[in-house]
């Protein structure tokens, strides 16, 4: 591939202004929550990808915890499974659990383990340790409806994710916990991703999702804020739908020692390295003021 002295010198600068932050995030880790557009676009998957090995390979520890909500739509669809939605949560029934279990489990897991080892960095699919990782308990609504196979965390263990970062190794995460029963519960992934960083007490939780952020009802983007600020959100119910979750395991997170919280727009190309090599950043940054 040949480069031009003008391309290269771009290329060049751009290295050497990343320098102070590489310095910065160097031995951390950082927890990315992946879904969204950025799981749907070739380009955006395989550019996630190539700059989640270029963290690993200047020395940060990126962890990802996906979602996969339109492919598990998309499946069920073809499979004639009718699905319905009670506060955002799908309502999983044995049925729509295979499917879930497959897609997650399986299918996504693996895809993007494969991309980052295509771009040079050692990754791993701990499907299989979920069972150990996130201990579960089924959801329960306060109007009483049931969701069926729906979870939330009630603990993380971490031994075995911190196994692969001391070796060097990219933890892939499904949003799959189980109960004491041993039924395997579908958990919103934004608030996996958020226990999951408080678990390690993460440098950064960072969440892709398909808008630039947090914004005022004017739809002005909100750049940062810190925990008061964002309880009064939503309390006023500025932030509601799918950004709720999103706000509220931010929130958590910043309160059990994760330094820094920031919903970014996966659609924009490179939007990791953007939010973690300037200054600026892109999207909101939740800190805890």
């Amino acid at each position: 591939m040949s480069v031009d002295r003008k391309q290269a010198q771009n290329i060049a600068s751009v290295l050497s202004e990343g320098l102070p932050y590489i310095q910065r995030f160097y031995g951390k880790t950082i927890v990315i929550k992946y879904g969204g557009a950025a799981m749907s676009k070739t380009s955006l998957k395989e550019g996630f990808a190539r700059d989640i090995a270029l963290m690993k390979l200047v020395g940060m520890n990126p962890v990802i915890v996906h979602g996969g909500g339109p492919q598990i739509g998309s499946e069920l669809k073809n499979a004639g499974i009718k699905t319905s939605f009670i506060s955002g949560f799908r309502v999983t029934d044995h049925k729509t659990m295979k499917i879930v279990r497959r897609v997650l489990g399986q299918e996504i897991n693996k895809e993007i383990v494969g991309l980052i080892k295509g771009f040079g960095a050692e990754a791993f699919a701990m499907t299989r340790y979920n069972k150990n990782i996130i201990r579960s308990s089924k959801l329960r609504l306060n109007e009483g409806k049931d969701l069926g196979l729906v979870g939330k965390v009630e603990s993380i263990q971490n031994k075995e994710i911190k196994k692969k970062i001391d070796k060097g190794v990219i933890p892939v995460i499904s949003p799959l916990g189980f109960n004491r029963k041993g039924e395997c519960l579908n958990i919103n992934a934004d608030l996996v991703a958020g226990k999951i960083a408080s678990s390690l007490k993460s440098e950064k939780l960072i969440l892709l999702t398909d808008v630039e952020g947090i914004q005022e009802k004017k739809g002005k983007l909100i750049s940062k804020i810190n925990k008061k600020e964002a309880k009064s959100l939503l309390a006023q119910t500025v932030v509601e739908g799918g950004m709720k979750p999103k706000l509220e395991s931010c929130m958590e997170a910043i309160s059990t020692g994760v330094r820094s919280c920031h919903i970014i727009d996966g659609r924009l190309p490179h939007a990791v390295l953007l939010e973690v090599l300037t200054d600026e950043g892109i999207g909101t940054m939740i800190t805890s003021g």
